[in-house]
């Protein structure tokens, strides 16, 4: 299994990515994946994840971004020493593919800035 991991001003993002078999339909080129982000604050001051922007990557399709408020409908704030854990999903219409992007965090001041999420792999492995 292997885990992705970037660290921007403090703030270390981690992904783990996997394929569902289960929730795929391979002959009509739906193949699930489900992906675990970590965000640890090292940082000093507490910083909240306001937006959330993917580049998609689908090696059958055409490349799209995706991007919105928060994340699975939260706006969580990250306090120094501590994680906050999520997981989505992505569906690709080929059997690899590959996401990256960022967050807007935002300081305690008001300034924000953007945390980089590693570029990571989507592959599936069939039964």
């Amino acid at each position: 299994m292997l885990v992705y991991t970037t660290t921007t001003e403090g703030l270390t993002v981690t992904v783990q990515s996997f394929f569902l078999e289960e929730r795929s339909d391979v002959m009509k080129g739906n193949f699930f994946f489900v992906y675990f982000v970590s965000i640890v604050n090292n940082g000093p001051d507490p910083v909240k994840l306001l937006r959330r922007h993917w580049y998609i990557h689908d090696a059958a399709a055409q490349d799209y971004e995706v991007e919105g408020d928060g994340v699975v409908g939260e706006q969580p704030t990250v306090n120094p020493g501590m994680t906050y854990h999520y997981n989505s999903f992505c569906v690709l219409k080929s059997f690899e593919g590959s996401m990256e992007g960022s967050y807007t965090m935002q300081r305690p001041d008001g300034s924000t800035f953007e945390a980089r999420i590693p570029r990571f792999h989507l592959k599936a492995r069939l039964n």
